[in-house]
Protein backbone atom coordinates (compact mmCIF):
# COMPACT_ATOMS: atom_id res chain seq x y z
CA UNK A 1 0.00 0.00 0.00
CA UNK A 2 1.58 3.46 -0.92
CA UNK A 3 0.05 6.18 0.59
CA UNK A 4 1.29 10.56 0.59
CA UNK A 5 1.93 11.37 3.47
CA UNK A 6 2.82 14.94 3.37
CA UNK A 7 -0.18 16.28 4.14
CA UNK A 8 0.10 13.82 7.60
CA UNK A 9 -0.47 15.10 10.62
CA UNK A 10 1.11 12.90 13.21
CA UNK A 11 0.56 12.44 16.84
CA UNK A 12 3.34 11.22 18.65
CA UNK A 13 2.79 8.82 21.73
CA UNK A 14 2.89 10.22 24.86
CA UNK A 15 5.69 7.57 25.94
CA UNK A 16 8.11 9.42 23.60
CA UNK A 17 8.34 12.59 25.67
CA UNK A 18 9.79 10.44 28.49
CA UNK A 19 12.53 9.35 25.99
CA UNK A 20 11.08 6.08 25.00
CA UNK A 21 11.37 4.43 21.59
CA UNK A 22 8.24 4.74 20.17
CA UNK A 23 6.19 5.56 17.48
CA UNK A 24 3.75 8.28 15.67
CA UNK A 25 0.39 8.08 13.74
CA UNK A 26 -1.80 10.22 11.57
CA UNK A 27 -5.56 9.91 11.41
CA UNK A 28 -5.49 12.11 8.56
CA UNK A 29 -6.38 9.45 5.73
CA UNK A 30 -10.30 8.00 6.40
CA UNK A 31 -9.07 4.06 5.41
CA UNK A 32 -5.13 3.95 6.43
CA UNK A 33 -3.24 4.48 9.87
CA UNK A 34 0.29 5.34 8.96
CA UNK A 35 2.73 4.71 11.75
CA UNK A 36 6.34 5.94 11.92
CA UNK A 37 9.32 5.87 14.04
CA UNK A 38 8.87 9.17 16.49
CA UNK A 39 12.91 9.15 16.55
CA UNK A 40 12.87 9.72 12.96
CA UNK A 41 10.15 11.45 11.61
CA UNK A 42 11.84 11.99 8.43
CA UNK A 43 12.46 8.00 7.73
CA UNK A 44 9.83 5.37 6.54
CA UNK A 45 6.62 4.93 7.33
CA UNK A 46 4.17 1.49 7.83
CA UNK A 47 0.58 2.13 6.06
CA UNK A 48 -2.26 -0.15 7.97
CA UNK A 49 -5.64 -0.73 7.13
CA UNK A 50 -7.68 1.05 9.52
CA UNK A 51 -9.33 -1.83 10.35
CA UNK A 52 -6.30 -3.77 10.75
CA UNK A 53 -4.83 -1.39 13.35
CA UNK A 54 -8.05 -1.17 15.18
CA UNK A 55 -8.10 -4.58 15.55
CA UNK A 56 -4.03 -3.96 16.96
CA UNK A 57 -4.95 -1.49 19.31
CA UNK A 58 -7.76 -3.73 20.43
CA UNK A 59 -5.39 -6.54 21.21
CA UNK A 60 -2.95 -3.84 22.96
CA UNK A 61 -5.68 -3.47 24.93
CA UNK A 62 -6.74 -6.85 25.28
CA UNK A 63 -2.83 -7.69 26.58
CA UNK A 64 -2.72 -10.08 23.50
CA UNK A 65 1.06 -9.03 23.42
CA UNK A 66 1.71 -8.64 26.45
CA UNK A 67 4.94 -11.02 26.10
CA UNK A 68 4.04 -13.30 30.29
Amino acid sequence: MSVELSGAQWRKSTYSENGGQCVEVSASFPTTVPVRDSKDPEGPALAFTSTAFAAFIAGVKAGDFSGS
